[in-house]
């Protein structure tokens, strides 16, 4: 991405953290790369090359800044037109760990694009190859785990996707110029982590409207498998059958949230982060996001008084699309009321060890497709279409759980979905916006939507807000969260 180094360097005079995770500055002098926020004294602009991404300086031979730490920087996303998609998949599934498995060229097939396409959206986006972007993401993931945790050096290695204790010492070596028990010793934060409990700091781009967001996932919490306050959210995780428990909570005054994870397999600890980002809309460019949506007069106001405002995800995408079936032309609260009593007929008890952090409520784990296949969902008060398209939804999922993945765009997604018994525009486009995390989901008849907007038009129907709604491209998926907020 082309960067204006005026512009870059005037933010990095100012230590301005709504610039931090949009490049970094490497410094020619000292061979090292720093956040935008660094305490360290400022080098003179002829000694500073202004980056996109903490990948590009590593492809360039920079080591990351012990004092600002480069691995908690925002993760912001890049797309920033539809056609990016692809490069958004392409990350997505980098973060699942796919090249440690296949090359870039089999990554490239299974995106359905050429490996030179890839390679230049990688380029133009990030300024690094692909293979870079998936190395950096282990050597920074794992440079945050010698820092806040207690984990050994072999099970960070194992959680950060290293396929050896060898080649994750190496990368530390090279990296930083140290090995990583040296790291440790200098690590710069103090953490409480027990052995049972790790706790992280999932960082974003200021402003975050942490309220909004977790006033929408109370509203919608899931008794028996949520526990949302205003202060924190906690739920209950499954992971290939293996039972765990998160909690993310606000920081005052930091540009982060906190997790404590405890789950038994630390392979599937970066996994687990990237999903809790998702869930908390932390790779949102929400200055650019509310720049583009407030010059629309609907939006206007509900931007000014929702800085930072995210959309919510979520963990699973089967529970989601079940959720989201249930709360088709029905109240949040009575869909909830349903959801509550699908988890305690058909959910799974959960399996760990007591924690004192985690609330008593939290009992069960989600059902798995399999267990709901053949019930009879209609004695839960479930209508029976719905009961029918949840039935239908579970057999799919049992015969593909990566259903809903592999969609070449939002209109594909939305295609797909809607060939699914009981699944509409509504419900495909929802799924789409919580659980495939597609900015520019929308989904528009719905009525709350429809209501909040009357308040500016008091004769605007489904197709009018439709086209009204092109304006908001490619983000309309926030332009929702606006209207279901200001409403």
């Amino acid at each position: 991405m082309k960067l204006d180094k005026n512009v870059c360097y005037r933010a990095l005079q100012t230590r301005d953290a709504r610039f931090d995770g949009h490049f970094f500055t490497a410094v020619l002098t000292t061979k090292i790369y720093c956040r935008p926020i660094c305490p360290a004294r400022i080098p003179k602009l002829e000694n500073c090359l202004f980056l996109s991404s903490a990948a590009a300086a590593h492809q360039a031979g920079f080591r990351p800044c012990l004092r600002c730490r480069p691995e908690i920087a925002p993760n912001l996303r890049r797309n920033l037109e539809p056609s990016l998609t692809v490069f958004d998949r392409a990350l997505t599934a980098i973060s699942n760990g796919i090249l440690d498995e296949l090359s870039v060229k089999e990554l490239a097939i299974e995106l359905e694009v050429s490996e030179r396409h890839l390679r230049r959206l990688f380029i133009s986006q990030l300024g690094a190859s692909p293979v870079t972007v998936a190395q950096t993401r282990r050597i920074l993931f794992a440079k945050q785990l010698i820092d806040e945790t207690f984990l050994s050096m072999t099970e960070i290695a194992m959680a950060a996707g290293f396929v050896s204790i060898r080649r994750f010492n190496d990368a530390i070596q090279t990296t930083y110029q140290q090995s990583p028990s040296d790291l440790r010793k200098i690590r710069s934060s103090t953490n409480s982590n027990s052995t049972e409990t790790i706790t992280l700091k999932l960082p974003f781009s200021p402003p975050y409207d942490w309220n909004t967001l977790i006033k929408f996932l109370a509203g919608r919490a899931m008794p028996g498998i949520e526990v949302v306050t205003s202060d924190f959210y906690q739920r209950t995780i499954s992971l290939a059958q293996v039972h765990g428990m998160i909690e993310v909570r606000p920081v005052a005054s930091e540009n982060y949230l906190i997790a404590k994870i405890q789950f038994p397999n630390v392979a599937a600890l970066s996994q687990i982060v990237d999903q809790l980002r998702h869930i908390f809309d932390l790779s949102a460019n929400t200055t650019m996001i509310s720049s583009h949506l407030a010059i629309d007069p609907y939006l206007t106001s509900a931007v000014t008084a929702l800085p930072g405002l995210r959309v919510p995800g979520a963990w699973d995408g089967f529970e989601l699309a079940v959720r989201a079936i249930l709360g088709q032309q029905i109240s949040v609260a009575a869909a909830t009321t349903l959801a509550s009593r699908l988890v305690a007929t058909y959910g799974e008890p959960l399996v760990v060890e007591p924690t004192a952090w985690a609330a008593p409520e939290l009992r069960y784990v989600f059902p798995l497709p399999e267990r709901l296949i053949g019930q009879d969902l209609t004695q839960l008060g479930i209508m029976k279409a719905r009961s029918q398209a949840i039935i239908s939804l579970a057999e799919k999922f049992a015969e593909n759980p990566n259903l809903l993945q592999g969609f070449q765009t939002l209109e594909d997604a939305v295609k797909q979905l809607c060939k699914l018994p009981g699944i509409g525009e509504w419900t495909a486009h929802y799924i789409a916006m919580r659980s495939l995390r597609e900015p520019d989901a929308f989904p528009t008849g719905d009525l709350a939507l429809l209501r909040s907007i009357k308040r500016y038009d008091s004769a605007i129907t489904k197709s009018t807000l439709a086209k009204r709604a092109e304006n908001w491209r490619p983000w309309r998926a926030y332009a929702a969260m606006y209207l279901w907020s200001a409403g």
